[in-house]
């Protein structure tokens, strides 16, 4: 079972690593896509919209899927999907086409964030302590790795279809062999007789979840939409220095996501997300108060460092909240519903700052998700059902004896 579950965390980072590889290479190449196709600037928010919209659908329908199949298959199956998605955008000349490939990658990636998830917080059970962030920590890495080779395709000319075909040509294979190690049909939550009530018994727990997951992820899109924008602008950077932000904001993403899972081990997941939400907060608002690039640069690094912990933690909370209802299949189900809040703040976020940049200030804007963000610390005991199983308070012995006996792990 060591060997099992070793293999089954190590195949599925890599699956997390191949999606953020991906959809970097996707929409940091937005600019190259809008110009191949001639998409108007009117037609395009239509297309971006799309997506997170199709997305969505895809997430709900997997809730279904997964009833029938185990989220194993799903993912097998919807990866080599997107894959071929964005490599069809890349070769595609007719908008019907960039219409179909993009509906595909939007189904695709909704079934893919869904049961990446579902197998995440299956592993973190049968693991007996936090290791969801180091999931999200591969997709940093893979997304920091798209922008690169994006970067390398835009520096020296190359058509669309040329980035992408290497990367569809290694990734597909190496992650159709990978999802042989999945590991999920033994780490279902067992069924208990006279579970389902209380705090799991019913769908109002997921609310506070949810709100939380919109909250990041209109965090998330400020910053990937108008970092850029927010210090050539208002701070008066050069055009170089503002693509600096959003790497920077990737790379300590990274890093807090590589040592969350220490954290929440040590301190619990309650204390992980409010000092995550406190340093967001923190982050914004020394962005909106910046009197010049440095001090923006440095609430733009806050901002890495606090939103990176919220998402993963949101996800391993609601399986372990369903997983106190006792009904078979009810974590799976509760991933699925929260992960349509991931492009629910994807869509809001973006336009949000705009609109409000528009009609109040840039500045301003950027303490609406900051006020969002700090709703957090109204929801925080959400992410402690009953006791903070995964790390910290009083079941750290309770963990720590799990550890002991899953020797090795």
């Amino acid at each position: 079972m060591t060997d099992v579950l070793r293999r089954g965390r190590a195949s599925l980072a890599f699956s997390f690593a191949v999606q953020g590889v991906a959809f970097a290479l996707l929409v940091t190449r937005i600019p190259g896509i809008q110009n191949r196709y001639g998409v108007s600037d009117g037609l395009l928010p239509v297309f971006l919209a799309a997506v997170p919209i199709l997305a969505g659908i895809g997430s709900v329908s997997t809730e279904r899927l997964v009833r029938r199949a185990p989220p194993s298959r799903v993912l097998r199956w919807s990866q080599p999907v997107v894959l071929l998605a964005l490599l069809t955008v890349g070769a595609g000349r007719q908008m019907a086409v960039l219409a179909l490939a993009l509906a595909a990658f939007g189904l695709a990636v909704g079934a893919l964030d869904a049961s990446m998830n579902m197998l995440g917080v299956s592993l973190q059970r049968a693991y007996g302590r936090s290791i969801m962030l180091s999931f999200h920590a591969a997709y940093s890495l893979g997304g920091i790795v798209g922008a690169s080779l994006a970067w390398v395709g835009t520096h020296f000319g190359l058509a669309l279809w040329v980035s992408y075909l290497p990367v569809v040509l290694v990734l597909l294979p190496a992650a159709l062999l990978g999802s042989r190690w999945y590991a999920d049909g033994e780490n279902r939550a067992p069924v208990r007789k006279g579970a389902g009530a209380g705090a799991g018994g019913g769908p109002a727990w997921l609310l506070p979840l949810c709100l939380v997951m919109t909250a990041a992820y209109i965090g998330d899109s400020t910053v990937s939409n108008w970092s850029a924008k927010y210090l050539q602008d208002v701070l008066g950077s050069s055009e170089q220095m503002a693509t600096v932000p959003y790497n920077v904001y990737m790379v300590t993403t990274l890093l807090g996501r590589a040592i969350g899972d220490m954290g929440v081990r040590r301190f619990g997941a309650v204390s992980v997300v409010r000092a995550g939400a406190l340093v967001a907060a923190a982050g914004f608002a020394v962005v909106a108060g910046a009197p010049g690039v440095w001090v923006g640069m440095l609430g733009f690094t806050l901002l890495g460092l606090g939103l990176c912990v919220l998402v993963p933690q949101t996800f391993a909370a609601a399986g372990r909240r369903a997983d106190e209802t006792g009904r078979p299949g009810a974590s799976d189900a509760a991933v699925a519903r929260l992960n349509v809040f991931n492009y629910v703040g994807f869509l809001v976020g973006s336009p949000l700052v705009g609109a409000l940049g528009d009609v109040w200030s840039h500045r301003g804007a950027m303490l609406v998700p900051m006020a969002l963000v700090l709703v957090t610390l109204v929801h925080a005991r959400s992410f402690a059902p009953g006791a903070d199983r995964y790390g910290g308070g009083h079941e750290r012995s309770r963990t720590a004896d799990v550890g002991r006996s899953s020797n090795g792990l």
